[in-house]
């Protein structure tokens, strides 16, 4: 019997991910906006990335709904909302699953997983990370900016699904400790609230020495306090993780000689935060570098270059601004 999955919170993760699941042949539901419903019925789905794929969905062969009950019959939920709305996803879910169903989270931040694994008590929750950046273009087109496999916590209920995930071109990478991966992507995603207030592509600013001495200070302040809670970032690309606020701090005819071998970007990469102001949405900041605060108020310390990017994102989220790289740089050593 064929399985079905259905997409969770189809914005920019769950149509790309979804997208490519559909266009490979899979039986694919999305529950989203009825705004993304409509853009998809009038364009379909283009899914673009940056190695040069170009795969589309017509309107027709995509089922996009607004209600939580198209989920009852899904065999796979992969829930892609936002980070703030987890509880509310956990709760309409818990009322239409089938028994036996697998979730996985495949959302920013650390604690998504936990939290549907307390309220989805007859599925199998498991937390997946989505290593890579989406940006979405309008009219259905979907472009993957940045590489990257999907991890994903090691379970055998994902046994019916790993082919069609490699068939979609979206391997999964399995982990059996899933922690240490998630850190490793938030420390990533410390770049998020830089690109955003940057507001320049994701390419540019990292050929920004000053924007990444901005990251560096992130990135290395998150690292102090992992080592002080016994946690070890996993390696996800060509380098440790401990090793990047060093070589972000290189010179910029360095940084783009070492940056060629360790992540493949391309001019179109933005980053989720950066789409969020554009569109006057709140952001997940909180659920960014708002856990590197959260975590040092737990070890009795403090995080001040990470609380300021969650105080100049809450400001940005009200009025705009394009922060060069030395004024950001300022602001956060200030």
């Amino acid at each position: 019997m064929e399985q079905r999955i259905a997409v969770y919170g189809a914005g920019g993760i769950g149509c790309y991910v979804g997208g490519r699941l559909a266009a490979s042949g899979s039986p694919v539901t999305f529950v989203g906006r009825p705004r993304m419903a409509a853009e998809l019925a009038a364009h379909g789905l283009r899914l673009t990335d940056y190695l040069g794929a170009e795969l589309r969905v017509e309107p027709s062969a995509i089922r996009y709904e607004t209600s939580p009950a198209a989920a009852a019959d899904a065999d796979l939920v992969l829930v892609t909302v936002k980070s703030a709305a987890t509880d509310t996803a956990a709760e309409e879910l818990a009322g239409v699953l089938k028994p036996g169903a697998v979730v996985v989270s495949f959302q920013n931040g650390i604690r998504n997983g936990q939290i549907l694994a307390a309220r989805l008590t007859s599925a199998r929750v498991l937390t997946g990370m989505v290593p890579f950046n989406v940006l979405n273009s309008g009219g259905g087109h979907f472009h993957q900016g940045t590489e990257g496999a999907l991890d994903i916590q090691r379970d055998s209920a994902l046994s019916p699904y790993v082919a069609a995930f490699e068939q979609a071109g979206l391997p999964l990478k399995q982990h059996d400790d899933i922690l240490p991966v998630q850190w490793a992507k938030l420390l990533l995603n410390l770049n998020n609230p830089i690109n955003a207030l940057a507001d320049v592509p994701l390419r540019d600013e990292l050929s920004d020495r000053a924007y990444r001495r901005c990251l560096a200070a992130a990135q290395a302040e998150t690292l102090e306090l992992l080592a002080a809670k016994g946690i070890e970032p996993a390696q996800i690309l060509r380098v440790p993780m401990r090793r990047f606020p060093m070589i972000l701090r290189f010179p910029n005819f360095l940084f783009r000689r070492l940056a060629a071998t360790m992540l493949a970007i391309d001019p179109l990469a933005r980053t989720s935060m950066w789409e969020d102001l554009q569109a006057g949405r709140t952001t997940e900041i909180d659920y960014l570098n708002g856990e590197v605060v959260r975590l040092a108020a737990e070890l009795g310390r403090t995080a001040p270059v990470n609380a300021k990017l969650v105080g100049l994102i809450r400001a940005a989220e009200v009025e705009r601004r394009a922060w060069s790289g030395p004024e950001l740089l300022r602001e956060l050593q200030g």
